[in-house]
C-alpha cells in the first residue's frame, strides 16, 4: 500500500509537502524523502515523534541513539513507517536539525493502491518555500518557579570551596 501523507512546516506562511510512499518504507527512507522535498541537504540530526490527536509529542524515534546506553529506544532505520503512522494514529512531529529546530507536522491523508510504473517516494504537491531560517519558537513552562527568589544568597548556602 501507498501512504499519500502532508508535511507541514510549523510557520506562519503556509509551507508544505504531500509525498507518497511505501508503508514498508522505514522512517529513515521517510527522512530523506522529506528532506529532499524541502530541499536540505540531509546532513543533520533529526527525530520523529509520535503524538496524539493534539499533536502532544510522544515517544521520539531518533535517527541515531545519542547515547550507547539506550536500549530499547526504536532508531528510524529499525522502524517501518506503518509501524507508527496508522489510520488510528495518523499524525507524528517530525524535527529537522537539532540547533534549527525546523518543526514539522506530518499526517496521513490517505491510503492507496500501488501504481504500477510510478517511483516512491514521491512529491504529489509542493506548496510555498522554505524561509531562509527557520521560524522563531517560544516554549511555555508549567512550572512557575521563581528561580531568583528560591536562592536568597549564595553565602547562606553550606558550600566547601575545596570540594574535590
Amino acid at each position: 500500500m501507498i501512504y499519500k501523507i502532508r508535511i507541514i512546516l510549523d510557520a506562519e506562511e503556509d509551507t508544505f509537502r504531500d509525498l507518497e510512499i511505501e508503508e514498508q518504507n522505514s522512517l529513515e527512507e521517510f527522512h530523506n524523502a522529506i528532506t529532499q522535498a524541502f530541499g536540505f541537504m540531509g546532513t543533520e540530526m533529526a527525530a520523529f515523534y509520535t503524538c496524539d490527536e493534539e499533536w502532544n509529542q510522544d515517544e521520539e524515534i531518533p535517527l541515531f541513539a545519542m547515547d550507547e546506553n539506550e536500549s530499547g529506544v526504536r532508531l528510524m532505520n529499525e522502524t517501518l513507517l506503518n509501524d507508527v503512522l496508522t489510520e488510528a494514529s495518523p499524525k507524528m512531529i517530525y524535527i529537522y536539525d537539532f540547533l534549527s529546530m525546523w518543526t514539522f507536522f506530518v499526517e496521513l491523508a490517505d491510503i492507496v493502491e500501488k501504481e504500477d510504473g510510478r517511483t516512491y517516494p514521491n512529491v504529489l504537491f509542493s506548496f510555498g518555500e522554505l524561509p531562509d531560517a527557520p521560524p522563531e519558537k517560544t516554549f511555555e513552562s508549567e512550572s512557575s518557579v521563581d528561580f531568583d527568589d528560591t536562592i536568597g544568597s549564595y553565602d547562606d548556602l553550606d558550600f566547601d570551596e575545596n570540594w574535590n
